[in-house]
């Protein structure tokens, strides 16, 4: 009992943390917009998500193991910073002028998944790696947007960050991702884990089948490339 008080603590500090952050970026870059200081959170966020997954793993010559155990003291704290930083974000979406509602919906499907993984104390390995697979490639992802904002679009910065953004973002989301939902779906995890992971998977083919879709538009229109 006494530990879940912990993780409920440290998700409301975290709440708390994240929305400090924002707004000491939002008064340091105060004639910037909304949107690009959530992205410095966003991109500390994705930094921090992967060195704490990172440092959780057991045996790295099987990241995802063991499968449907209880998840370490280490992994329950990923996934609070996680859930933290997802209620934080979804507050901020409220406020942001591009406001979706599938963004919102893919906000709440993360904090029950992660939620539930908490309560269960189960997944905790599939969980992580899941926030690994989802965060490794995002620092590139805001780093790409904020080198254009902070006038270095078309360098060989931006070029950069757009090659290693695309390696990185392939490589986890097209094999990562399908392994992942594999393993998490064949193994004994509870119900609502193996919806939230469909869900997922689902995400990341929408997300992909996207980003090859406007590639394929911006190769055949070469005045249109970002």
């Amino acid at each position: 009992m006494g530990e879940e008080y912990d993780i409920v603590n440290l998700i409301v500090l975290g709440v708390i943390s994240w929305t400090t952050v924002f707004l000491l970026v939002r008064k340091i870059f105060s004639d910037r917009s909304f949107e690009l200081c959530n992205r410095i959170v966003s991109t500390i966020h994705g930094i921090l998500a992967v060195i704490l997954a990172s440092l959780s793993v057991e045996d790295w010559s099987c990241p995802v193991c063991p499968l449907a155990s209880a998840s370490t003291p280490k992994q329950r704290q990923v996934l609070a910073v996680t859930v933290a930083y997802l209620i934080y974000d979804l507050i901020c979406c409220l406020f942001d002028v591009k406001f979706t509602l599938d963004n919102t919906v893919h906000h709440l499907v993360s904090i029950v998944g992660l939620a539930a993984g908490l309560a269960f104390q189960l997944c905790g390995s599939e969980q992580v790696a899941a926030i690994f697979i989802t965060e490794i490639s995002s620092p590139l992802l805001h780093a790409r947007e904020l080198l254009k904002e902070f006038g270095y679009r078309d360098t060989d910065l931006n070029l950069a960050a757009d090659v290693l953004f695309a390696v990185i973002f392939s490589v986890a989301r097209m094999v990562g991702g399908p392994y992942l939902t594999f393993v998490t779906l064949t193994a004994n995890n509870p119900l609502l884990i193996k919806l939230v992971s469909t869900f997922w998977f689902y995400k990341i083919v929408k997300m992909v089948k996207y980003k090859l879709t406007k590639r394929r538009k911006q190769v055949g229109m070469p005045g249109k490339l970002d």
